[in-house]
């Protein structure tokens, strides 16, 4: 049953939406997993999409899958460039990851309008601005 299942409860994970570099004609953005852990990490695997509501329509982005053999101990990789057109929709990182040869997964969800100035701080591995999910 479902209930009997243990609760592999995810921390030490961020993702992290990152202003990579602005110039007057471009904007260019990117999505990074962070590991803030003291371990090592493995057999990373990312599930992204975006969706919602624009204009009145119901929006779908395609769904992307992303792997990473392993991160280690307080490093970072990069998951994937983000378009600025998507921010209005609810974009949705599913994380899941080995450690100590147990599974742990988590949904990291950017809600629209949160990728906002606001929002952004420094973020803790990159030394760069961005809005992070922890």
């Amino acid at each position: 049953m479902i209930k009997d299942l243990p609760e592999n409860l995810v921390e030490g994970i961020g993702v992290a939406v990152i202003l990579d570099s602005q110039n007057p004609e471009e904007t260019f953005w990117q999505v990074y997993l962070l590991n803030f852990k003291s371990e090592t990490i493995f057999n990373i695997l990312v599930r992204s999409k975006g969706y919602g509501v624009i204009n009145e329509k119901q929006v779908n982005t395609s769904t992307l899958r992303h792997a990473i053999p392993q991160l280690e101990a307080h490093e970072f990789a990069r998951i994937e460039a983000i378009d600025q057109q998507v921010f209005g929709l609810n974009n949705e990182y599913w994380v899941s990851y080995y450690l100590h040869d147990i599974l742990y997964d988590k949904k990291f969800i950017f809600l629209p309008e949160s990728i906002v100035e606001e929002n952004m701080i420094r973020i803790p591995l990159l030394n760069k601005v961005g809005v992070m999910i922890a």
